[in-house]
């Protein structure tokens, strides 16, 4: 285990290299590597948008308005096509989901299905697996009548074509905005993602993505006035509209398009010549322009209007015929609303119209603040683990730092090779992984101070040390691998960047700790030669302990019982600080362009605009403060009308750092894949250690989990924490770090049952608990010095994330120690139910006393 070839030495070195190289330039000026060759590495991290600054905003395409708009576009045909052939008909009407039709003439009818034959054709082959899809199935429930039924697959085929055709759309309209290296993809099978970093106008982005921007020219019919047309009946073929004036102008308009925004080829915000006011200039392609230049020639003296997303924009009179295929709109334009009208007809309309569901904004002086907040945390944090390693173990202390250096590069290298996106539960997830690479290191070290304890050489000591650690670092860190993995599939946003990062760390760890950390080791030994194991500093602990822990099993077991079923009552009968992520809602995040923020006058403010139930609390210093709005009932739309009213009402006065906004739709299933996540990975946990100990064991440590589970889950309740995503991130990761500590309690109990097959199981598992309670302590050290840190000084936003996880820590290594151990007493474990039948050492030693 000490004999490293020249090869691997090379590997280890070129590996910690290429690390420090990658992770470089996130930490150097950009201006260091401007000169470097292209294959050279010189891209820092991508930072997420709570880092940055940036709107991250969920679109859903309506799936109902979508079906309408089809079925009235089938009605129109079924109309012309029966009109063109002669054929007369009654009763043309949409029912439900089919148009239906009845043919006057029984002796038309087969030529009335000859002549709606083309909407039952199919659309596309090979669609979903099922071959050939029609849109519309036929049908005759009586004679004569004929039911156009719009089929499943076909509203499929619809709502597919339309999104990637909305997806077009969107991707043009936000790279028209000048904005830098867009996220825009599928989500799902009726979601648009878009993330845009570094916006500084949200509501602008907002606004152009909402608009359907279905532009047309329609000639205005003035043979009644508008008015009389309202409080009667409008003429046959046409419709009242308003303007977009304030108040709106009703106009009488023709239902006959001229030309519609598919004909145009370019569309330029520009200036009336004579006025000087903001217009847009407009292109119609050869087709537009002959179709408008025929209306004009013989409309002259009429009035037409150009009509976007229902709402007549302007309706100038044609003084002369327009010939040239441009003209221009004018309707009391900004210089900005005419710009973003010149991006909207420029993207193109879009099929059906897009609400935002769910939106998380970060402005940019918030984003700093998480880097600077992330930076002192990620430090100090830094400074105390090196501090107590170095206390705690001396030399091999130094050695443990040396690898959780390299460790910290290696992340950082593949976060930055990978093109990952750093955010602050990312930031969060490094300062984690400081306190828990660590682990592996202390459990190779209390390893080889047993050994040597035990009267093996100080060679042996090693070598047996890292040889033996083995085995549990890997069963240590796979299961909390298995949390990552699950916490990433099922995770969304800022939770799925923690997860990589989390992932990323554990493997790195693996490789620091056992590959780096005996390297270091094997070098100090052959050029060293030493005859002793280095000494610490100080001793934190005794070298042995004989605390007899399963005297106190009964007791700690209905300490456990009680405070688990209090917790779950607590649950079932307080309300949770739910956040919005699963209850709905709108939290905003404001600072005070004063000194500081008044939070009467803005809980005033806000109670006059009538938004439901408002909280509003200072938010870290007396210049912030986060306001939570409860989920309106009006559906998705309505929550985004509340952020317009608050950024209305608050604007003047106080700066908009982050917006969220979760629509119901989205918080329920932010819910359920919450809930299935802890679950499965409970399940896939279970499994593994199933697999890699004996049933016993694997209940043993899910049964323990969930203690930890249910008492984090009471902390919430008790404490009023919010609980929201990263709530469940913190979960997951209380799940990984407490089967981490049991695996450790349990490897030891499994080669204990190997050793001494005639110890009552309860002075085995004293012996067990004793022998690792130093590992376990030293760890939960070193874990909780780096959440300190973060809890201390890495913000306010991520701060019940890591209060949550403080507990989590101190909860998980109780449970090792009172609960997984004594569990195994309850389920009648022995020495017979152990894997192996003969292990190393004489079988009926009792060496060590426990």
């Amino acid at each position: 285990m000490l004999y490293f070839p020249r090869w691997q030495t090379v590997l280890i070195w070129l590996a910690v290299a290429l690390g420090i190289a990658y992770a470089a330039p996130n930490i150097l000026p950009q201006s260091w590597f401007s000169a470097m060759p292209t294959w050279a590495p010189k891209q820092p991290m991508t930072l997420g948008l709570d880092l940055q600054g940036g709107s991250h905003i969920l679109l859903s395409l309506d799936r109902d308005e979508l079906t309408e708009e089809r079925l009235v576009s089938a009605r129109d045909d079924v109309r012309r096509s029966l009109r063109e052939e002669r054929i007369g008909y009654t009763g043309l009407a949409i029912n439900g989901q089919a148009v239906q039709v009845r043919v006057r003439d029984s002796s038309q009818l087969d030529a009335a299905k000859e002549a709606l034959s083309e909407l039952t054709q199919p659309v596309a082959t090979g669609v979903f697996g099922s071959g050939a899809v029609s849109e519309f199935s036929l049908s005759e429930p009586e004679q004569g009548i004929l039911r156009f039924s719009l089929t499943e697959q076909g509203i499929e085929y619809r709502l597919n074509s339309a999104l990637s055709q909305s997806i077009e759309v969107v991707s043009r309209r936000v790279n028209e905005l000048g904005t830098t290296e867009p996220v825009i993809q599928r989500q799902g099978d009726d979601r648009i993602l878009v993330q845009v970093p570094g916006l500084q106008d949200p509501e602008r982005l907002k606004e152009i993505l909402g608009q359907t921007a279905k532009l047309t020219f329609q000639m205005v019919d003035q043979s009644m006035p508008a008015q009389e047309a309202i409080e009667g009946r409008p003429p046959v073929g046409t419709s009242v509209m308003y303007s977009t004036d304030d108040p709106p102008v009703p106009y009488i308009i023709e239902d006959r398009i001229i030309v519609s925004g598919e004909n145009l080829v370019d569309a330029q915000a520009s200036f009336d010549q004579r006025t000087n006011e903001p217009v847009v200039s407009f292109r119609f392609d050869t087709k537009g322009a002959t179709r408008f230049g025929q209306a004009t020639q013989e409309n002259v003296g009429r009035l037409f209007a150009i009509i976007l997303d229902g709402q007549v924009i302007s309706a100038p009179q044609i003084r002369e015929p327009i010939l040239g295929g441009s003209g221009q709109i004018s309707g009391n334009f900004s210089v900005q609303g005419a710009n973003d009208l010149a991006v909207l007809l420029r993207a193109g309309a879009l099929p059906a119209t897009l609400t935002v569901i769910e939106e998380r904004t970060v402005g940019p002086g918030l984003g700093q603040d998480s880097i600077n907040a992330g930076k002192i945390a990620a430090m100090i944090g830094a400074v105390l683990v090196v501090a107590f390693m170095i206390i705690a173990y001396g030399t091999f202390g130094v050695f443990a730092v040396v690898a959780l250096g390299a460790n910290i590069a290696l992340i950082i290298a593949l976060l930055s090779g990978l093109g990952a996106t750093l955010t602050l539960p990312g930031i969060a997830g490094i300062v984690l992984t400081m306190g828990m690479a660590v682990d592996s290191n202390v459990l190779v070290f209390e390893r080889i101070r047993e050994e040597r304890a035990n009267g093996r050489s100080l060679i042996q000591a090693v070598d047996s040390g890292f040889s033996k650690a083995l085995g549990t670092i890997v069963d240590a860190n796979v299961t909390t691998l298995i949390a990552a993995i699950i916490l990433f599939y099922l995770g969304t946003g800022p939770v799925r960047g923690f997860a990589v990062t989390l992932a990323i760390g554990i493997v790195t760890t693996v490789f620091s700790a056992y590959t780096l950390t005996r390297w270091l080791v094997a070098q100090w030994v052959k050029r060293q030669r030493p005859k002793e194991l280095p000494r610490a500093p100080l001793n934190l602990l005794p070298g042995a302990t004989s605390i007899g822990f399963m005297w106190l099993r009964r007791m700690t077991f209905t300490l456990s019982a009680i405070a688990s079923i209090a917790a779950l009552a607590l649950f079932m009968t307080l309300n949770m600080n739910y956040g919005i992520d699963f209850k709905g809602g709108s939290a905003i995040e404001v600072q005070a362009k004063q000194d500081v923020a008044d939070i009467s006058d803005i809980r005033s403010r806000l109670s006059e605009l009538n938004l439901g139930e408002v909280q509003v609390q200072e938010f870290g210093n007396p210049k912030d403060v986060l306001i939570r709005v409860q989920a309106q009932g009006g559906g998705e739309q309505a929550e985004q009308t509340v952020i317009t009213k608050v950024r209305d009402e608050l604007e003047a006065d106080y700066d908009f750092r982050r917006v969220e906004v979760v629509g119901p739709t989205v918080s329920g299933e932010l819910a359920r894949a919450g809930t299935i996540a802890v679950l499965v990975s409970l399940f896939a946990i279970l499994i593994y250690i199933w697999l890699r100990f004996e049933w016993q064991f694997a209940v043993g440590a899910i049964l323990a989990t969930t203690h930890d589970v249910v008492m984090t889950i009471g902390f919430f309740v008790i404490t009023g924490i919010e609980f929201n995503l990263s709530s469940i991130a913190a979960i997951l990761t209380i799940v990984g770090y407490s089967l981490n500590d049991t695996v450790v309690v349990y490897d030891r109990i499994r080669e204990n049952l190997r050793r001494f097959k005639k110890m009552p199981m309860p002075q085995l598992l004293d012996l067990s608990m004793n022998q690792t309670l130093s590992r376990t302590i030293m760890t939960s050290v070193t874990t909780l010095l780096a959440l300190v840190a973060l809890y201390a000084f890495g913000g306010e936003v991520i701060r019940s994330f890591t209060a949550a996880m403080i507990f989590g820590v101190l909860i998980g290594t109780y449970s090792s120690i009172f609960v997984a151990g004594p569990l195994l007493i309850l389920f009648r474990l022995r020495p017979s139910g152990a894997a192996a039948q003969d292990a190393e050492g004489n079988g009926d030693e009792v060496a060590v006393k426990g």
